[in-house]
């Protein structure tokens, strides 16, 4: 998940998050039985995971079901200055990080041996934490990079320079990285990424709403006061200010909006190094690659195109040092969270309290934890399960999945407006998904990275340097799919059609998730429709374009296509008309994949529910059908409290809906939900049936 607008210089663009790295399974659907995920005879012993202090049951469920099922939740756990949103992942992401804390700590007060993955854990943490060191060293580590960029007289030098701060994790002008070829899913593919732009959303730089000008003008006085602090004097500051600003919006301007980048074929561009070279001729593009370390690359993807053409023509048509202002600002704005406590409260002060409304940093023993995660994340993830993930919460998840996997199917057999052809082609994409569950079954080698301690910023450059030479490592060879995009231990899952898998880490197999102790009213509304989630993303919008070999190939016939595309257009137009703000309405194109992948899953799962419970129905709980105890699980997942700007860069930036309207926006399209809670014409969150969306 993204924090603010800051991006990562990663992109995996067509995996699909819950929420904006296991043995490889392949479950043919028609030969699966369905099974309950505890023996029925038990289910009744089970606890019914719901926590009825989650309620507020001032709230009728039929004026507001967010605030009946989430009211409670969101009393107990109000903003804290450091958090612009909290909610229900949040606070499984909190106890996920106290428990790291816990394995990291033990390590870094133990004496270690020298290249060991014990010594890279705890010399990154204990840089981290020695706020003395960085506040001693100031704006000192990043001096000779800055004079790096200073130093340069031509701008043939850019060719070098620009690939030289990306392998050190500063994103100028685009980004490069290396994932599965989306018309041959088989091999691994370079490809280019727009990128450059420090508030991360073109539209901050376009819009001229009042608020999105108050943004915009507190980021100019920002740029200002990080170059002073980095020691520019204030004129030399503002001359630089705006020659970075003017570049990037002129990056913003000929970037794709977040509606465009979700076209596949729009995204799709391959082509020869030489005919890059004649599309950009402003770059020497064999001395890039060769800076990559990819001397041999003779073909990539360029996704935007039009973008890195502009790239091209800022190239040529800014003065030398108009970019040198630009490429010093990059630099800083990176390793602002590296250097001295002034330095980073002046980058929080915007990206955090101006842009998303936080009003504290979060402690510094989190962000070294953080940065431990990021930086060696897969070793960290072994000793996390290890100690914290059991055989037996996995055996149960795969037994959820696989009923979700025959439920999926017998709701794509019985679809009335989808053709027999299209049926047998979704099915057989169905049946060779790959499942991973937990944690991988190969675990990274950090042999090869080295950690010293002679500063954090230079430790963060050489974790960064280890990750692109890994990633680009795989450009022209044959894609790994065991392979992880997410470490065991995060909060999140993720459905990728490249590879045409469902991973669902240790970090999110747990309450209010998933509940070993809990029956199966309570899992299923849960981590039951996250699983129904990511299957489902095979088949949204975006995933429907790719087969079942992950390749970007059309398998629809004509009629079912269109017919699809009408049935997305009503969740596209129910969502438009959404108001998340005064004067501001969610953006139902944008968040449209998403919104599909809840409404299948809820569908998906709600059978799988009720085909597991048949023979043996669950009793009433807690004064709470069955039924009614499936749908608050689902909700509380949602549960959360959010500031109103963060709502806003929410709106601009997140594909995924605000957790309010993943409920209140999903709910009213799921039939088994009014009968659950007799929900009538009249009510406020009554949708006449045929207006109801009805795809998966």
């Amino acid at each position: 998940m993204r924090t603010a607008s800051k991006k990562s210089g990663f992109h995996f663009k067509f995996i699909h998050i819950v929420y904006n790295t296991m043995k490889k399974i392949i479950l043919p659907v028609i030969a699966l039985a369905l099974m309950t995920t505890a023996c029925n005879n038990k289910q009744q012993d089970l606890t019914p995971g719901i926590d009825v202090t989650n309620l507020d049951t001032s709230v009728s469920p039929k004026d507001d079901f967010y605030q009946y099922a989430c009211g409670g939740w969101m009393t107990k756990h109000p903003l804290t200055g450091e958090y612009a949103r909290f909610g229900s992942f949040d606070k499984l992401a909190e106890d996920n990080r106290e428990q790291l804390r816990q394995l990291i700590e033990e390590i870094a007060k133990r004496p270690s041996e020298k290249g060991s993955v014990e010594q890279k854990i705890s010399d990154i943490y204990n840089l981290a934490m020695d706020s003395v060191k960085l506040n001693n060293e100031g704006c000192e580590p990043i001096k000779a990079d800055l004079k790096r960029i200073a130093d340069i007289t031509d701008k043939s030098e850019l060719a070098v320079l620009i690939p030289e701060l990306m392998l050190s994790g500063v994103d100028p002008y685009f980004s490069m990285y290396v994932d599965a070829d989306p018309m041959n899913s088989t091999e691994y593919l370079l490809q280019t990424y727009q990128s450059g732009i420090g508030m991360g959303e073109r539209e901050y730089y376009l819009d001229e709403d009042e608020y999105t000008t108050e943004i915009r003008n507190a980021y100019k006085e920002h740029i200002v006061k990080m170059f002073e602090l980095a020691g520019f004097s204030t004129e030399q500051a503002q001359v630089n200010r705006d020659a970075a600003f003017a570049i990037e919006t002129r990056l913003a301007t000929a970037a794709y909006d977040n509606v465009k980048l979700r076209d596949p074929h729009a995204n799709y561009n391959k082509m020869s190094v030489d005919e890059l070279q004649t599309l950009v001729p402003a770059i020497d593009w064999k001395k890039y690659f060769a800076t990559l370390g990819l001397e041999n690359a003779s073909n990539l993807s360029v996704s935007q195109k039009e973008s890195l053409i502009e790239v091209g023509n800022i190239v040529e048509s800014e003065s030398l040092e108009s970019q040198i202002a630009y490429l010093q600002w990059k630099l800083i704005d990176q390793a602002a969270a590296y250097l001295s406590d002034e330095i980073g409260a002046q980058n929080f002060d915007f990206y955090g309290k101006t842009m998303s409304g936080k009003e504290k940093q979060s402690e510094r023993w989190k962000r070294a934890v953080g940065s431990v995660d990021n930086s060696l994340g897969e070793a960290v993830g072994q000793m996390y399960v290890k100690k914290y993930f059991s055989p037996e919460a996995k055996e149960r998840m795969l037994h959820l999945v696989k009923n979700l996997q025959t439920s999926l199917a017998q709701r794509i057999q019985d679809l009335n407006w989808m053709g027999d052809e299209t049926k047998a082609k979704a099915l057989e994409k169905l049946g060779t998904f790959y499942v991973k569950i937990g944690y991988p079954d190969k675990w990274r080698d950090y042999s090869g990275l080295e950690i010293k301690k002679d500063s954090y910023y230079e430790n963060i450059k050489r974790t960064t340097q280890f990750e692109y030479a890994y990633m680009f490592n795989k450009a022209g060879k044959t894609v790994d799919k065991d392979e992880w995009l997410m470490t065991p231990q995060t909060v999140n899952a993720y459905y990728n059609p490249s590879t045409n898998e469902i991973c669902f880490p240790a970090g999110i197999l747990q309450y209010p998730f998933f509940d070993m102790n809990a029956d199966d009213a309570f899992n299923y509304g849960a981590i039951g429709v996250v699983i129904g989630h990511e299957m489902t993303h095979g088949f949204d919008d975006q995933g429907r374009q790719f087969d079942k070999d992950g390749n970007l190939k059309d398998w629809w016939t004509a009629e079912d296509a269109t017919r699809f595309d009408e049935r997305a257009q009503v969740m596209v137009d129910f969502f438009d008309a959404i108001e998340v703000a005064p004067g501001v309405h969610a953006n139902g194109k944008f968040t449209l994949g998403e919104n599909i992948a809840d409404h299948g899953g809820l569908q998906v799962s709600y059978k799988a529910f009720k085909d597991a419970t048949k023979d043996a129905p669950l009793s009433e709980k807690e004064g709470l059908s069955p039924e009614q105890r499936f749908f608050l699980a689902y909700s509380t997942v949602w549960a959360g409290n959010i500031r109103p700007e963060e709502i806003l860069v929410r709106t601009k930036s997140d594909s995924h809906s605000l957790g309010r309207w993943r409920v209140n926006g999903a709910l009213p399209h799921i039939d088994a939900w009014y009968e659950a809670f007799g929900i009538e014409e009249g009510s406020p969150m009554y949708v006449a049936p045929e207006n109801r969306v009805k795809i998966w």
